[in-house]
C-alpha cells in the first residue's frame, strides 16, 4: 500500500522560507500570490494491506521521525 505524508508548519509558526519564496514570486511579476507556506512531502510504500494498520504505523512514524509535532502538522493520504 502506498501513502503520501505531507508535513507543514503549524499556523502561527514563522516560515522564513515561505516568505522568501513569496518575495521572489512578487519580484518575478506573480502579483496574484497572497502568501506561501512551505512543507515536506514523503511518498512511502507500506507492506500492510489493511488501511487501518498502515494508517496507524504511519502516524507513529510521523510522531517519532517525520514531523516535529511541536511546530509541525502532518497529513496522511493512503493511495
Amino acid at each position: 500500500m502506498k501513502a503520501r505524508v505531507t508535513v507543514t508548519l503549524k499556523n502561527g509558526v514563522l516560515d522564513p522560507q515561505g516568505k522568501a519564496i513569496e518575495g521572489a514570486l512578487g519580484g518575478l511579476g506573480f502579483d496574484g500570490v497572497a502568501s506561501v507556506r512551505q512543507g515536506k512531502v514523503f511518498d512511502v510504500e507500506m507492506r500492510h494491506t489493511e488501511a487501518a494498520a498502515a494508517q496507524a504505523e504511519l502516524a507513529e512514524i510521523c510522531e517519532k521521525l517525520l514531523a516535529n509535532t511541536v511546530i509541525e502538522d502532518y497529513a496522511i493520504e493512503l493511495m
